[in-house]
């Protein structure tokens, strides 16, 4: 066995080192083990793997959230959620450093993706506050852990990914996603409500005066969230309403972002273009990771690979906790190196068998699985959420983690509670969906 371990670590590390995408790179590796350790037809079972993994049913809403998303970068809707939640942030203490939170919260209803949250919302944001007076600590900080939660609050591509590759069902992970999302949001937002007021003069002094705006002005605000309802409507809507599967709420999300695009006259024929070009070109990189990651995880289980990792793990005899603990530390150390979908492919074949054997529940290992992958947004140097923000602000690398770093240790902290008590991620499935 441990010529085994050696050699498919060797061959991983081997391809990535030798600058291969991620997706070829877990291919070469599953194709090697088997040439090496096995007498599989690998030429004949090749071609069965990529049918049946590709043409999953749940694997269908994935291309559907990512047009989603990609027709939403283009409209109007970061400048629709700032004037429509600002005169709201303006009665909390932070005044308006919660449009991020909630702006994001909102956002990540519809789009499914992190970075793509984060650049949104961002753009208008993070200008108006600066520009305001606002701390850019808060401002930049609290958008960097906000723009993660594009992951945990459905519709999310992590969580049909991980549905895919766990054989898990993806509804039951949405609808898992809504409670820790919407306490991490609010976590957030009592952090910078904390922290702004021990400090005051992280807020403006103008913007003080902003809980004095006269009711029917807050009221006539909330037209402008009307795009964002709509598509949230057309999405969870229909999915809870039981009108439609994650795959046609998907398509219901598209056809919603096609018409709220058009509205706002945001469209042309290049930028059809390029919102096609980008969308096939994200699937397709996905695509390849989700083949490379389910072939090596049949051949790893072929080889008892699992097996092996679950017993050696088992006679260390760690508690629920403690093994939890050193799974948040492996993913922080893997999240300096690897970005959040490639962590999933490479490392869920070994440690879904260890956690299962723990006795958590695979949706609630999902939903840690999101965290950990959120976590990986924020950790350099590979984090899109950085990459995102220094795109938009022009701030250092090492600027953005040092105001980021409280808002990951919330969220590490926030993992530690959901592995406590795990009813928090699983009461509103068994609630909903028996």
């Amino acid at each position: 066995m441990g010529a085994i371990v050696s050699s498919l670590f060797g061959l991983l590390f081997g391809t990535l080192a030798a600058g291969a995408w991620i997706g070829i790179a877990l291919l070469s590796t599953a194709i090697g083990l088997a040439v090496m350790f096995t007498n599989l037809p690998i030429d004949r079972l090749f071609p069965q793997y990529l049918f049946n993994i590709l043409t999953t049913p749940d694997l269908v809403a994935l291309p559907l959230f990512i047009l989603m998303g990609e027709f939403l970068f283009r409209t109007k809707l970061s400048e629709a959620l700032f004037s429509g939640l600002a005169p709201w942030a303006g009665l909390l203490p932070g005044r308006l450093l919660h449009v991020n939170i909630v702006g994001c919260s909102i956002f990540a209803a519809i789009s499914g993706s992190s970075a793509a949250t984060t650049q949104v919302v961002g753009r208008m944001t993070l200008k108006e506050l600066l520009n305001r007076g606002y701390s850019p600590e808060l401002a930049i900080g609290g958008l960097a852990g906000a723009g993660t939660l594009g992951f945990l609050i459905p519709p999310s591509t992590v969580m049909i990914m991980y549905g895919v590759l766990a054989n898990e069902s993806v509804l039951r992970l949405f609808t898992a996603g809504f409670v820790p999302g919407l306490l991490l949001a609010s976590t957030f937002a009592a952090y910078i409500m904390i922290r702004s007021s021990l400090k005051k003069d992280l807020i403006p002094e103008a913007e003080r005066e902003l809980r004095h705006m006269p009711f029917r002005k807050r009221i006539a605000a909330l037209r402008d969230l009307a795009p964002a309802m709509f598509l949230i409507i057309c999405v969870l809507g229909s999915m809870y309403g039981g009108l439609a599967t994650p795959s046609e709420a998907a398509a219901l999300g598209v056809v919603g972002a096609f018409l709220v695009a058009l509205s706002q006259k945001a469209l042309s024929l290049s930028v059809m273009r390029d919102i096609i070009l980008g969308a096939v070109q994200t699937c397709s990189v996905m695509g390849i990771i989700i083949l490379g990651a389910s072939v090596l995880g049949n051949i790893t289980s072929t080889l008892g690979i699992p097996a092996a990792v679950a017993n050696f793990v088992t006679a260390l005899d760690l508690s629920p906790i403690l093994l939890i603990l050193a799974l948040i530390l492996l993913y922080l150390i893997l999240g300096t190196a690897l970005e959040g979908f490639s962590m999933i492919a490479t490392t869920l074949p070994v440690v879904l068998p260890l956690v299962e054997a723990a006795g958590f529940d695979k949706v609630w290992f999902g939903i840690f699985m999101v965290l950990v992958v959120e976590m990986a947004q924020i950790t350099p140097p590979v984090a899109f959420n950085f990459a995102v923000i220094q795109n938009i602000t022009g701030r250092s690398t090492g600027y953005i983690a040092r105001v980021t770093l409280p808002f990951l240790l919330i969220m590490i902290l926030f993992v530690i509670l959901l592995a406590v008590f795990p009813q928090i991620v699983t009461f509103m499935p068994n609630l909903i969906l028996g």
